[in-house]
């Protein structure tokens, strides 16, 4: 047993989708799906399902802390994932505690800055986007906001041509971020391109496929890309396998047939049986 090597760890911090398919939920069936351990702590649990968000009710700064300590204190974390933190609170203790934890034992962060819900509805209110802006994002080894939530973060429109994701992306990488993935799925056209902003810039390029099964895309993406960089990938070589991998998801989503809304994109379309 001593010669076999440990699955590399990835670590989800984020908030609880009772409808599983976004959130903590959404995180851990990528990380699965891709070949890593996950891990969590859970900063807000909602009441959602496929249509809307009932209720949301945030966990305590001091349990925020104290699952990220046992989990650091026990686990040989590879990567973190950080996604629905909820309001300037938790915001606050996550930063303190990663910039401690990661002072010691530096591990890629991949930071998605989710501010609304697939229905709709607001998971980040307002007087949080400033302490993310200043917090979080200066410890992100990549920022992966879609359009909307670029323009939240920076005061501006949403970006309508590829030079305006191009001069967003750079915006926000000097706040602190080592990479910017520009997502470029709520543009218009037949196609979506997703740019990523770094020392090493690359576009991504799909068709745009029809289907409402999209719930959790950006929530399952940025894990797909962290688990990559649990596993040793570079920036570039991670987002690129996590694209193409998120791609295959959504081709899949129909085939669940979840709820009666924005149903949520295939994790398993790998290894479950297409009947």
């Amino acid at each position: 047993m001593s010669g076999l090597q440990p699955h590399p760890i990835a670590l989800t911090i984020a908030g609880s989708d009772s409808g599983g398919g976004a959130g903590i939920q959404a995180d851990l069936k990528a990380f699965s799906a891709l070949g890593v351990y996950g891990a969590s702590v859970i900063t807000a649990i909602t009441a959602q399902n496929t249509r809307t968000v009932a209720a949301v009710e945030a966990v305590s700064p001091a349990m925020v802390a104290a699952q990220i300590d046992a989990v650091f204190g026990d686990l040989d974390v590879r990567a973190v994932k950080i996604g629905m933190v909820g309001g300037v609170d938790a915001i606050t203790v996550v930063a303190d505690r990663l910039a401690a934890l990661l002072a010691d034992n530096p591990v890629p962060v991949v930071l998605d800055p989710v501010m609304v819900a697939k229905s709709g509805d607001a998971l980040l209110p307002d007087d949080a986007v400033e302490a993310l802006r200043e917090r979080l994002i200066p410890l992100a080894t990549l920022l992966t906001p879609n359009l909307p939530e670029a323009a939240r973060l920076l005061g501006r429109h949403p970006a309508a041509t590829p030079e305006e994701m191009r001069q967003q992306g750079q915006a926000l990488r000097a706040l602190g971020a080592a990479y910017v993935l520009m997502k470029g799925g709520h543009g218009a056209g037949d196609d979506c391109t997703d740019l990523l902003i770094g020392p090493q810039p690359l576009v991504l390029t799909a068709p745009r496929q029809h289907t409402r099964n999209t719930h959790g895309t950006g929530c399952s993406l940025s894990s797909a890309i962290a688990a990559g960089l649990a596993q040793g990938m570079t920036v570039p070589h991670a987002v690129t396998r996590a694209h193409g991998w998120l791609q295959t998801a959504i081709a899949g989503a129909d085939r669940l047939s979840v709820g009666l809304g924005h149903g949520p994109v295939h994790h398993f379309h790998a290894f479950w049986s297409q009947q």
